[in-house]
């Protein structure tokens, strides 16, 4: 692929043997989102037909949201990563705006008692998507910035969790409690990669750990949440409706499951079959084989961007490094809740499958990560050839020690 029309920064030279694009890992997303747009229509022609549209009209906004997806990660691909550096602050500040402007009256639209959208006309934008994202550039640009404090010291430690409390806060008023464990989690992965002492890292996660285990306890509808994960059998026809019937879907795929097309759980027994717990879909559907594809798919993409981090981290540009890792953390970690939920492991918290459930917000910010990966990829192997990438974070760094 002649990457002049995807990265126009790179110099091409008559002989110059330019790094490739990651293929392995646009393999498996292709893979994935593949997958995805196909047991997204199996699941959700039911419930066209129950509301009366065309039995394919989920499948085609799921495919209008693959195809601006993929447009936005061109363009994400093309901006190079010191610009990213440079608005890391702007990042979290235009997060905490976002998800403060979706609890403003009129702006937010409330679905099934939680208020996360903003409507575009075109389609809800669900604001906790890209806002997770713009909490890690930023992290990713402090710790650059401040790495030593963030080592060394308390205050250096404690100082840029403050805004990203305040984001967990705002992200908890909607309610989005999901969102808030994967934001916060992915942010102490960061600054554990980054270096920070065991000690401090411990008694953080214990505190945070604490303060959402409190607040889910002395809020009704989050405890009547965890006793129904815990026995979902004690009413099945309630509480635990949903639980029960994603369990009776995983456990008739058995090896090879029923078929694609020939779930019974989606036919009206499974609430929110298309989102939530298209998992539960795929597993009737596809049986054992067809989850340890699935597994194996997201496995690799959180092992590329592992390897990706590492890589670029040895190279001496950190903020790709300490993003990447952030990114495979963060798809790694939504993709653990989801299952976990569908398979009655962890309580209901509303996360989306990436790159397999329906939603465009999802959708759109997902693609834009990918292409933050393949992008940090791309200068690093450009770092490591010796092939001059203007604009990137560590040779511009090279420049100002000069």
């Amino acid at each position: 692929m002649n990457l002049a029309v995807l990265l126009p920064d790179m110099p091409m030279r008559r002989g110059e043997h330019l790094p490739r694009l990651d293929f392995a890992l646009l393999a498996a997303v292709t893979a994935l989102f593949s997958l995805g747009l196909v047991m997204v229509t199996s699941a959700s022609m039911p419930v066209a037909e129950r509301l009366g549209l065309n039995v394919f009209y989920f499948a085609f906004r799921q495919s209008i949201y693959l195809v601006l997806g993929l447009g936005l990660g061109l363009l994400v691909l093309r901006i190079r990563l010191a610009w990213w550096e440079q608005c890391s602050l702007l990042s979290i500040l235009l997060a905490i705006l976002l998800l403060a402007a979706v609890l403003v009256p009129g702006v937010g639209s409330e679905v099934n008692g939680s208020t996360r959208w903003i409507n575009l006309g075109v389609f809800r934008l669900q604001v906790s998507e890209p806002a997770k994202l713009l909490a890690l550039i930023y992290l990713a640009g402090y710790l650059v910035r401040h790495g030593e404090d963030v080592r060394h010291t308390g205050a250096g430690f404690i100082k840029p969790l403050g805004l990203l409390t305040v984001a967990a806060v705002l992200l908890l008023l909607e309610p989005d409690f999901g969102a808030t464990v994967v934001l916060m989690a992915t942010a102490l992965a960061m600054m554990f990669m980054a270096g920070v002492s065991l000690w401090k890292y411990t008694a953080l996660i214990a505190t945070a750990g604490s303060a959402l285990t409190l607040l889910a306890v002395t809020s009704p509808y989050r405890m009547q949440r965890l006793t129904a994960f815990l026995n979902p059998w004690a009413d099945p026809f309630n509480t635990g409706f949903q639980l029960t019937q994603s369990l009776m879907a995983i456990g008739r795929g058995e090896w090879l499951g029923v078929g694609l097309g020939a779930s019974i759980q989606k036919l009206f027994y499974l609430p929110e079959a298309h989102t939530d717990f298209v998992f539960a879909v795929l597993a009737e559907e596809l049986g054992l084989v067809g989850i340890l594809i699935l597994l194996g798919l997201y496995s690799f993409v959180v092992f590329r961007a592992y390897t990706i981090a590492a890589v670029a981290e040895k190279g001496g540009n950190l903020f790709a490094a300490y993003l990447a890792y952030g990114i495979g953390t963060w798809l790694g970690l939504q993709t653990l809740i989801n299952i976990g939920v569908n398979t009655g492991l962890l309580p209901t918290k509303g996360l989306t499958l990436p790159l397999i459930s329906y939603g465009g917000s999802s959708m759109l910010v997902t693609c834009v990560a990918i292409a933050l990966l393949l992008r940090i990829d791309f200068e690093t192997r450009c770092t490591v050839s010796s092939v001059p990438v203007s604009g990137t974070a560590a040779s511009r760094r090279r420049r100002r020690s000069r």
